[in-house]
């Protein structure tokens, strides 16, 4: 995969069924960090059968978010590698009929839980850590009135940030610069809420 952004916006529900499938997630994931990889290599960081790891990578390719690397392994195992950098749902896209609209619920609450489940594990590992990765973690909220027009900037401006340091980091990796680099998650949330 190139450093260059490759954003998918999922707009389909069969798509959107396919990635709301949890061992789906961790796989993409997995892959993403690893940049190509095997189902073997896979089932290992994942913990699964190599045999349930193939048959999830197969349903993420029908579903164009990763694709087999061409001329990458032999007969007997694939190389696999992700198609995007950045996969995403919006309500708009979903609400139009019940059935969308819930699975797009039900996807969403499944993604907020891998997301909390992640940095739960970060929580219980971090002594194993070293302080300067220690100090840099954050963890924050900010709570203020908005318009809905705001809250859409503030989203684009943040996802902008973000692509900006992705993007910093593909290109970092892909020269070589690996020397004391680890994964990084960044979850951000807006949404409204009533008290």
């Amino acid at each position: 995969m190139s450093s260059a952004e490759q954003t998918h916006r999922v707009k389909d529900l069969d798509t959107l069924k396919a990635l709301g499938h949890p061992l789906r997630i961790k796989l993409y994931r997995a892959l993403y960090f690893a940049g190509t990889a095997t189902a073997s290599q896979l089932a290992e960081k994942v913990g699964e059968a190599v045999s349930l790891v193939s048959y999830h990578l197969r349903k993420l390719a029908k579903h164009g978010i990763i694709e087999e690397v061409e001329g990458g392994g032999d007969a007997r195992e694939r190389w696999w590698r992700p198609v995007m950098t950045s996969i995403s749902t919006t309500d708009e896209d979903f609400r139009d009929a019940p059935e969308r609209n819930a699975v797009h619920t039900a996807v969403s609450r499944l993604y907020a839980r891998q997301r909390g489940e992640l940095y739960e594990s970060y929580l219980d590992t971090k002594a194993t850590w070293s302080d300067d990765w220690r100090d840099s973690a954050f963890s924050s909220e900010s709570l203020m009135p908005l318009r809905p027009e705001e809250l859409s900037s503030l989203r684009d401006e943040l996802a902008e940030v973000v692509r900006g340091y992705r993007l910093r980091a593909e290109a970092a990796r892909a020269a070589g610069d690996t020397e004391g680099r680890e994964n990084v998650a960044v979850q951000t949330y807006g949404f409204p809420f009533r008290t």
